[in-house]
């Protein structure tokens, strides 16, 4: 989908040789800025340092081949997520029943997957820009699952530039990837959660005007309309 450039691949290694050791990134996805984790102790800093409430999940960071590795989706499902991401080229957070048994979930620890999954189902955001392809990759490769959350205090809005992230985030971050202005910045949201089992909109967020007339145009699939304004994202 995104051709790794020299630059992007030097940035994304900066990123995973920090994740790989259990430190926590700062990193630039199209959909905003991302909090990311390797670790459960990663993980812990980044949940309490945005004063997360226990109830609130981790999402993880894949490409669409890992997403074929992890979910177990019906043909409409699958039909839907290459519509959106591969066709139509829109980052996406997919939800839906997974393979918990897959070896990248199997040796994370318990702790961080508890936080991470819940009743056998996972949140994957996915065709988020060239700098999420090339983290997702190195992530899948290396068999070293990514988990995270938009960097921003709950329920304070996503960042869409660096400058913006609080202090109290970027102080747990070992390492921060400043891209500037993300694409999505005119939503003021972060990516459309949406479950592929069942179609359920999750979360309306980046792009989901444009999900909505694909699954629509495509499928006869009619999806409810955002409400105005789009809800806080945490």
């Amino acid at each position: 989908m995104h051709q790794e450039t020299p630059f992007m691949a030097q940035e994304a290694d900066r990123a995973f040789a920090v994740l790989q050791s259990g430190g926590v990134a700062i990193m630039p996805m199209d959909v905003g800025y991302s909090a990311i984790g390797g670790s459960y102790a990663a993980l812990r800093r980044i949940f309490d340092a945005k004063r997360r409430q226990p109830t609130k999940f981790n999402a993880m960071i894949g490409d669409n081949a890992l997403a074929r590795e992890l979910y177990v989706l019906p043909d409409e499902g699958w039909a839907a997520f290459d519509a959106i991401t591969v066709d139509d080229d829109l980052p996406l957070g997919v939800i839906g029943p997974c393979r918990m048994d897959h070896p990248i979930l199997a040796k994370m620890e318990p702790d961080a997957l508890s936080m991470s999954t819940k009743d056998g189902t996972l949140c994957m955001l996915t065709n988020a820009g060239p700098f999420h392809a090339a983290i997702s990759r190195r992530s899948r490769e290396a068999g070293h699952a990514l988990f995270g959350s938009s960097a921003n205090l709950s329920l304070a809005g996503t960042k869409f530039q660096a400058v913006d992230i609080e202090p109290e985030i970027r102080d747990v971050a070992d390492i921060v990837i400043d891209h500037g202005l993300r694409k999505c910045w005119p939503y003021r949201a972060s990516s459309t959660l949406l479950d592929l089992s069942t179609f359920e909109v999750v979360r309306h967020g980046s792009s989901f005007e444009l999900i909505q007339d694909t699954m629509q145009r495509r499928f006869g699939v009619s999806l409810p309309d955002a409400p105005q304004p789009l809800r806080i994202q945490d």
